[in-house]
């Protein structure tokens, strides 16, 4: 940038249950940061809505505490980036107002409409257009459940917003769809990255209410003084149309090239393969990459770093306590006693199917499952046997990607888990594959940021703004002598979920 005043960048994460705001210098550093938290409501079975009203108030609120905190004028700010939570479907009116809540990713309300739908077009020509299975958690289906069960809405209704394009519109006053979530809509071209106004018709959606598709990384308008006001910055600051949380966690963990892949433990696991051909399968979930000529194929389980929550919880009240004494986290002391057993717990097989499983089993009736328990058991095994359970789960995600034709090189891991050096070196051993960690703990928020800095021509490139920004800090490369074992409790993992299927259903 010209001038001698240091430049900054803000990012903005829509998350499920708060968002978080950053302010990063041009190398990537985090020079504050704050959170904002919402509501998730769920009036009725099956339904988990928010209010987007709600998200722009928490938005607000943060940048105003994330600027006032790293004491940066807001006159610094070069650019905004924003990244958001899958398959919202935000109806806004012309005048821009919320017409409603929007149904979130885990929202299934809409499952008659996908058989009713599905059998109408053709579950099979709908995958052919965009690469997803036609499934209720995904936008398209919540729009036509707005049709039939609230038709004042979807009359009023002017444009259909994702998350990331709700606060770019609330920043900037434009109407936006980016590439990378356009995958939500079962009428996005996943080859072209453009609307398929024919399937758009057939699924009974009205093409109007699609906002024209840009690139992640365009400036889309600049900050307004309505929007300064409300959130404490400056008025004329670039905003660029940012992009799914996935991509920019995948983008800020490093992966930018084919066959480099984000794996993500946080709360849920999973991974995000980069390719530079298209290639799709029905059991995983396929979007195009913040990065331009470039896909994303992504699995995503609901074990991850969850399960060790859980397990602290419920069984760590000795560790707890012991960790006050020896100045510990309970976490720190779980590892330990995780590390004490041997690769393969000694045969305990855990299926971390902790709230149903996503992909790439997609069934909601899945349940956890310890295997291969006796006397000589401790509560070593059982933490060891939740990692593997959870490396396992993501072994089964990449060999169905590399089947659908991706090919996997590297994992780069992000999220709360990769903090543990045990644990990272499970998932190494269990999937054969080098893993690298990256510095940032952030690396969602610095994902949107890079956009931001790309957009704004702080960066020329992706590859200089990721050599930049994202730093490498530890290397995991495959422990050979563990093939054996892991390779048998596979064997075991995928051996049970098939068996015991029919009973997690109930069909006795």
């Amino acid at each position: 940038m010209s001038g001698t005043m240091e430049q900054y960048l803000l990012g903005i994460d829509i998350g499920t249950s708060a968002c978080k705001v950053a302010v990063f210098d041009e190398n990537g550093q985090v020079k504050a940061g704050a959170s904002g938290a919402y509501n998730v409501y769920y009036p009725h079975p099956g339904w988990a809505e928010q209010n987007p009203e709600e998200w722009w108030q928490a938005v607000c609120s943060a940048v105003k505490a994330a600027m006032e905190k790293s004491g940066i004028r807001p006159g610094s700010v070069a650019g905004i980036g924003i990244d958001g939570q899958s398959w919202s479907a935000i109806p806004i009116d012309a005048e821009g107002k919320v017409l409603a809540n929007t149904p979130i990713w885990m929202d299934t309300r809409a499952a008659g409409i996908c058989e009713e739908t599905g059998a109408r077009v053709g579950e099979k020509r709908i995958f052919d257009v965009c690469g997803n299975p036609f499934k209720p958690s995904y936008s398209t289906p919540k729009v036509l459940w707005y049709k039939e069960q609230m038709p004042d809405v979807y009359r009023k209704t002017d444009k259909i917003l994702q998350s990331n394009s709700y606060i770019a519109f609330k920043l900037t006053g434009e109407v936006t769809q980016e590439l990378t979530q356009g995958y939500g809509h079962h009428c996005f071209c996943m080859r072209q990255g453009t609307w398929d106004m024919e399937m758009c018709r057939d699924l009974g959606m009205d093409p109007d209410m699609l906002p024209a598709i840009c690139a992640s990384h365009d400036v889309i308008g600049t900050v307004t003084a309505k929007a300064a006001k409300e959130c404490g910055l400056m008025e004329g600051i670039p905003v660029v149309a940012g992009a799914l949380d996935a991509a920019c966690g995948t983008l800020g963990a490093g992966a930018v090239h084919p066959g480099e892949t984000q794996e993500q433990g946080g709360q849920a696991g999973g991974m995000s393969i980069c390719m530079d051909t298209y290639k799709a399968d029905e059991r995983l979930i396929l979007s195009f990459h913040a990065v331009p000529g470039q896909w994303i194929l992504q699995g995503g389980t609901v074990g991850g770093g969850g399960v060790m929550r859980w397990l602290e919880h419920e069984f760590g009240d000795y560790e707890r306590m012991k960790g006050k004494e020896t100045g510990k986290s309970s976490l720190e002391l779980f590892n330990e006693l995780a590390g004490e057993v041997s690769a393969g717990s000694d045969g305990v097989v855990f299926l971390p199917y902790m709230s149903g499983e996503r992909s790439p089993i997609w069934d909601p009736d899945a349940k956890g499952v310890y295997y291969g328990l006796d006397f000589s058991k401790t509560k070593g095994h059982f933490i060891r046997a939740a990692m593997e359970g959870v490396a396992l789960s993501l072994r089964h995600n990449l060999d169905v990607a590399e089947q659908a034709g991706a090919s996997v090189s590297e994992l780069r891991s992000m999220g709360g888990s990769a903090n543990s050096l045990l644990w990272t070196q499970i998932k190494a051993d269990v999937t054969g594959k080098r893993i690298v960690v990256p510095s940032s703990d952030t690396a969602t928020t610095l994902g949107a940021v890079i956009l931001a800095g790309v957009g704004v021509g702080m960066y020329k490139s992706f590859d200089e703004a990721v050599k930049k920004t994202v730093a490498e800090k530890r290397y995991h490369e495959p422990d050979p002598d563990t093939q054996e074992v892991y390779t048998r409790n596979y064997k075991v993992y995928r051996k049970l979920y098939e068996n015991l299927k029919a009973v997690m259903k109930g069909d006795m």
